[in-house]
């Protein structure tokens, strides 16, 4: 094992224009683009497309689900806000882990991370084209998903300030439309709607129909297992701060604006939802939450304009999934733990290697998508779907330790600082065990406990392997330092 260099070790990405082939990544990300990442991330096609089943689980009381688990959310990306704002790197909580855990948590979750995000991108690849071949079925879905995929793989190629010119817009455009949604749903919910037949109906609904928990409070815990999963991937700009001029500062101002990014466009969206329909109304399980919401008010054509929201929404998924695969590759690679191609860049600062490596598989899994989705692809949708919950509870095991180890080595480095450590991060230790438990309730096919089992199983095998790996020797490259 060679000696980890000290937490003051330079960071690992270049901040000039240019820099020879191999060199590292580079600071091609602007200010407007990490706010627009920041924002998106936390805004999935899941928001739009499976809050109806919650809404209907759960009655109104999904509020409180959706409260929950923004509440998670927003202490685990505090907890990785202070590691990142510290040392901003490539490989964010995977790097972070190798540091407080050992060679073999960083490996582990840098590893089931990146399956994560592969096998998504064939989950958004074929619901994007699925809504391509609604509206152009003279191309074939599979068409349609090819197209998607090599469209934005040459996006991710050219330059990393490319992928965040596509997000800027893609995160804008969902940003815009679910403000415009709080916009138009609250004047109808008053009755102050132009041309609007929809009644004043106000909060009654909340109320109304078998009172706020009409399924009794257990039907919370049932919202937070059918929500959670709409909040992956609000870990993502730590990832894209280390491509910017200022990391530190990026950092920080993600992780100060976490708590009303979840508070406006989660809450603030669903309570609209909840309040302009009844909760039982059987349009939000046939047309979807948003487009009965939309609907109800009047808006013409409601459903074609949220297919082209939750397209956008599918394609900027895409985009942040590609490029967070390849940064996490591209930080194994630098560490040694993943073949050393895929640490090496070309002389924009692109890893090549590994976004092509993250597009290969992700083309594999959209084919098993397409020719067996009843059995093999099913056992990856189980196999990665309890992950995400993983990762959390390693950013927290984490945090314990390197708060300790920054505190002694740079506490000037603590800009960003968990609140009540470490009494909250047990806390949120205990959430997370406790989500992943209440999972293994969910005994229908291909839910939670699926889900957990298969997940957990995946996690033990690329365990046991960085065990044993790990007893090689290893070689870190000098511009993918371990934090320590």
């Amino acid at each position: 094992m060679t000696t980890r260099p000290p937490v003051s070790a330079p960071d690992p990405v270049t901040t000039t224009k240019s820099a020879p082939e191999g060199s590292g990544l580079q600071a091609g990300l602007k200010n407007r683009h990490l706010s627009m990442i920041a924002i998106g991330g936390v805004i999935g096609a899941g928001l739009f497309v499976g809050s109806g089943s919650g809404i209907a689980a759960a009655g109104p009381g999904i509020l409180v689900s959706y409260a929950l688990v923004g509440v998670l959310v927003v202490l685990v990306m505090r907890m990785l806000g202070e590691m990142a704002a510290a040392n901003p790197t490539s490989g964010s909580f995977s790097a972070y882990a190798d540091r407080a855990l050992g060679r073999w948590a960083g490996f582990t979750i840098g590893w089931l991370y990146w399956f994560f995000w592969v096998v998504v991108l064939a989950v958004e690849a074929t619901a994007g084209a699925k809504i391509l071949a609604g509206w152009i079925p003279a191309v074939p879905q599979w068409g349609w998903a090819l197209i998607v995929m090599v469209v934005l793989t040459a996006t991710n190629l050219v330059s990393v300030s490319s992928y965040g010119e596509f997000e800027f817009w893609f995160a804008g455009i969902k940003v815009v439309a679910i403000a415009a949604f709080i916009v138009v749903g609250g004047l109808a919910i008053f009755g102050l709607l132009p041309g609007s037949d929809h009644p004043a109906s106000g909060f009654s609904n909340l109320t109304a129909h078998g009172g706020f928990l009409p399924n009794g409070p257990g039907a919370i815990l049932t919202g937070v297992l059918m929500v959670v999963f709409s909040f992956m991937g609000s870990e993502i700009v730590t990832l894209a701060a280390g491509e910017t001029a200022n990391p530190r500062a990026a950092v920080t101002k993600a992780t100060n604006s976490v708590i009303w990014r979840i508070a406006v466009f989660y809450l603030g969206s669903i309570l609209i939802v909840v309040s302009l329909l009844r909760w039982d109304d059987p349009a939000i399980l046939k047309d979807g939450s948003y487009v009965a919401a939309l609907s109800s008010v009047g808006i013409p054509h409601a459903a074609q304009i949220m297919n082209a929201i939750v397209l956008t929404s599918v394609l900027s998924c895409l985009n942040s999934g590609l490029y967070t695969a390849s940064r996490m590759a591209f930080s194994l690679g630098r560490r040694s733990d993943a073949p050393a191609g895929f640490g090496r860049t070309t002389s924009r600062g692109v890893p090549q290697s590994a976004i092509l490596a993250s597009v290969v598989f992700g083309f594999v899994a959209v084919a098993f998508n397409y020719l067996w989705p009843d059995t093999v692809f099913q056992f990856l949708l189980n196999s990665s779907g309890a992950i995400a919950l993983f990762v959390w509870l390693v950013i927290c095991f984490s945090q314990l330790r390197m708060r300790k180890i920054i505190e002694r080595e740079s506490p000037e480095k603590l800009v960003v600082r968990m609140w009540l450590y470490p009494y909250l991060t047990w806390a949120t230790i205990a959430l997370i065990t406790f989500v992943l438990g209440y999972m293994l309730t969910d005994t229908a096919d291909g839910g939670g406990r699926d889900q957990v089992v298969l997940s957990t199983l995946v996690a033990l095998a690329v365990v046991a392997f960085a065990l044993v790996r790990g007893r090689l020797p290893r070689k870190v490259r000098q511009d993918e330092t371990i934090p320590s």
